[in-house]
């Protein structure tokens, strides 16, 4: 809390939110505004509501906290900045950005909103460290009565998730953060202008496309699809190469590359599962030479952001929120980005310097290092004892039905109105 309580002007907002991030760090089933409350002994959400809604304070600027904390605790040589999306399936039409859309947290079209988020990943760990909330051109930038409604900013316009991928990059880089590599999926790989954006700053990249790309051999001469050259390869060219350490051990793949274009530093690298055969392609850039371990190396670290969409939405909730306001969707993420920041940062704290070997495990006989799961656990059990009393149970109870009882009649009111004007 000393790293962002200058944020906030008064000390109400301060205490409500030292009070949010304690209750997203506990074991409350359902990370909302209702039961954040219940958790800090409350008699009412209204603080934790305007919180988020009216207070005022800056998430921006927490923002930048959080990304200069999690540098600070997890930086070291070799940390890549990864790109992705992540989807919030949502019911009605009034929150900020969602519309029917697909999302791959649902793995299809799903009423939702979307997030587009920058993570920061090294050897010590990972973290989220921006997010932007993606606004859809059609249903929502060219409706002003809706985005008034939404609370939407009029400077914001609509932008492709490509495109706010990049001005996060560009801010990360801009505050001073060092990153050797950028890498992300097919939705920012096939991105021309991210791609050339990330070369005219200096910075490497390794970005999953599509087999379908059209890449250029024979020093530039010849356009031909990837999947066509990977096809052409002599059992030569594979190599076996570990894509980081998974679950149950190293993540080995058949690995290929290829020079392409006229440069020197350019690539088409190409995995190749070993059981299935399946291929995956990825355009590669470093402004200096690098090594095949190296491409592979990024190429991996990319699922790290998805461990912490994983760790967000499981461990401190992510997606838990019931706000519709624009404000309310960045003040919300911004502080769950700050407790799993939190989590990561302890953990990578109580790592040994010195860890055992990850391809023979069975040789210790020490315990795993502290987990993002097991940390939250440990710290919920100090923080917040397990025994709550008997009134403040029932007091809650009350107004949970109260509550629900009022919104059941201005349902039904609405119903009766409509088939009455009907």
């Amino acid at each position: 809390m000393a790293r962002i309580a200058g944020r906030f002007r008064r000390a109400e907002p301060r205490g409500a939110a030292r009070a949010y991030l304690l209750g997203l760090l506990s074991s409350v089933e359902r990370k909302n505004c209702w039961q954040l409350a219940e958790q800090a002994g409350l008699a009412r959400p209204g603080p934790m509501q305007r919180l988020l809604r009216y207070a005022r304070w800056d998430a921006d600027a927490v923002r930048d906290d959080v990304r200069a904390y999690a540098v600070e605790h997890l930086g070291t040589d070799g940390a890549v900045l990864i790109v992705d999306e992540t989807g919030f399936v949502k019911k009605g039409h009034a929150s900020a950005g969602v519309q029917r859309q697909y999302t791959g947290t649902a793995g299809r079209i799903e009423n939702s909103q979307v997030g587009v988020f920058l993570a920061y990943a090294t050897s010590r760990g990972r973290a989220l460290i921006d997010r932007r909330l993606y606004l859809p051109e059609h249903s929502w930038c060219s409706d002003p009565e809706r985005r008034r409604a939404a609370g939407i900013p009029d400077e914001v316009q609509f932008a492709t998730k490509p495109r706010l991928a990049g001005e996060m990059i560009a801010a990360a880089l801009d505050a001073g953060i060092t990153a050797s590599w950028v890498t992300g999926d097919e939705a920012y790989g096939q991105a021309p202008r991210l791609r050339a954006a990330l070369k005219a700053r200096g910075i490497g990249y390794v970005m999953a496309v599509a087999c379908s790309m059209r890449v250029r051999i024979n020093h530039g001469r010849t356009a031909v699809r990837a999947d066509t050259v990977a096809g052409r390869l002599p059992a030569t060219a594979w190599q076996r190469h570990s894509a980081g350490n998974g679950a149950k051990g190293p993540r080995y793949y058949d690995w290929a590359w290829i020079h392409i274009g006229t440069g020197g530093h350019r690539h088409l690298l190409i995995r190749r599962n070993r059981a299935t055969g399946e291929l995956a392609f990825y355009l590669c850039w470093s402004p200096i030479e690098v090594s095949l371990s190296e491409l592979v190396r990024v190429a991996g670290i990319r699922w790290s952001i998805e461990e912490c969409f994983q760790a967000a939405k499981g461990q401190v909730g992510l997606d838990h929120y019931q706000v519709r306001h624009w404000t309310a969707w960045h003040r919300h993420i911004t502080l769950a980005m700050l407790a799993l920041a939190f989590l990561t940062a302890l953990a990578a704290d109580a790592a040994p310097h010195h860890p055992a070997d990850p391809h023979h495990p069975a040789r210790s006989s020490d315990p795993i290092t502290l987990t993002v799961p097991e940390i939250r656990r440990l710290f919920g059990a100090v923080f917040h004892p397990s025994a709550i009393p008997a009134v403040r149970l029932l007091h809650w109870s009350n107004w949970r039905r109260r509550h629900q009882a009022t919104a059941r009649r201005s349902h039904y009111r609405r119903r009766t109105t409509d088939e009455s004007a009907g």
